[in-house]
Formats: structure tokens, sequence, C-alpha cells
């Protein structure tokens, strides 16, 4: 990992107090404007931008990488990168589906580096799916403790099959259900086709329907 630039919360936290009052009201377009207006980044507007998006980082490296013990390094890296490169942002309007290609590419930097072994893929064709969202949540107006740990356990096991998933086929299902990018954004990012996104997601959705059948026929 480069050490050349030490992106941290506290150095954050320090740097956001004192110019939260300008900051904290720009809306996301202006604080890129701002990162973007010099050599290198302004510090508060570029603290802020990472306040807002820290989670989404997290979130993303954690349903990629669930098993990596270093994902707060790979987040940290994330960000170096962002750092360096905010200038070539041409429209900030895409700035969250460009900061998920960035951790969506250095996780398969760190993944070919390692040289781990993905599961293969099953070339047999499933069945036919109508390209829809998948209802992944437990109804009922007031859960009691057995609904609850019912939930707690779902949620569990959803995490469980992510993780389990071949790499291409975890990327997609964590771009579209878990971050809510549109096909356009994640054929853009993993640099296929719509249709291979496309049908990535059916047979994403379908392993996990599968292994999820009996949490959702609850």
């Amino acid at each position: 990992m480069s050490q050349s630039i030490t992106v941290s919360l506290s150095t954050v936290d320090a740097n956001y107090s004192q110019a939260s009052v300008q900051v904290d009201k720009l809306s996301n377009h202006d604080l890129i404007l701002r990162c973007q207006a010099a050599l290198r980044p302004e510090k508060a507007a570029f603290a802020e931008l990472l306040r807002r998006y820290q989670t989404q980082v997290d979130r993303v490296l954690y349903h990629l990488a669930p098993d990596w013990s270093d994902r707060a390094d790979l987040a940290q890296e994330v960000w170096i990168r962002v750092y360096r490169n905010i200038n070539r942002l041409q429209e900030p309007a895409k700035f969250r589906g460009w900061l998920s290609r960035i951790a969506t590419n250095l996780f398969y930097d760190e993944l070919r580096k390692r040289k781990r072994v993905a599961t293969p893929l099953s070339l047999d064709a499933p069945r036919s799916l109508e390209d829809g969202e998948m209802d992944w949540d437990i109804a009922g107006d007031t859960p009691g403790p057995e609904e609850e740990l019912t939930t707690r356990e779902f949620y569990e096991q959803l995490r469980e099959a992510i993780a389990d998933l071949p790499e291409v086929f975890r990327t997609t299902i964590v771009l579209r259900e878990i971050e809510g990018l549109a096909y356009e954004e994640i054929a853009e990012i993993t640099g296929v086709s719509l249709g291979t996104v496309k049908s990535r997601i059916a047979r994403a959705r379908t392993r996990l329907q599968s292994q999820l059948q009996t949490y959702l026929d609850a």
C-alpha cells in the first residue's frame, strides 16, 4: 500500500472541524469543484467528501472482500487514489459511480496480487428470469423476538451467500443491489457489455434465491 499520502479519520476530523461551517453546507458537486480548483484538493472539501462517502467505500469492500482482514488498509488506499485523481473526474455528478469503480478496481488489483483462485463459473444457463428486484424483506408490522431472530439470521445468511458468489457475480450484485447503481454504470465500471451485466445479475439472483429459499418462503 502506498504511504505517500495518509488519509485517516483523525486527520479528517481535525480538518473538518476547522471548516465545517463552510463545507458541510455545500452540495457534493460543489465539494468536488473545490477539490478540483487547485493542483491539490482543498483539505476541508476533501475531508467532507470522505466523511460523506466513507460508508459507501467500506460497504463495497465489505461485500467484495468479506474475508480480508486488511479492508481498512484497502479503504485508505481508495481515498489515496481519489485524492490523486479527482482532477481527472470530468463529470462531478458521476462521483459516486467513479468512487465505486476505484474501490472495485483496487479489489481486483489486490486479488491479482494475491493470486487467489476464484470459484469456477458454471456454464449451465440458469432458468429464464425477467429482470426484476428480488424481495429480501420479511414482512411484519410489529416483529416479535422470534421474527427479529429470523431476520438477523436471514441477513447473516444473505451476507454469507453473497460472499460465496464467484467474484464476477459478487461484483455485479453488490454494485446493483447494495450500491443501487444503474446497469449502464455497472457495465462501465466492470468493463463488460450491458447484456453481460444483466446476465450476471440474473444468475447471481438465482443463486442467492436458491440458497435463501427457506427464508423467502417464510
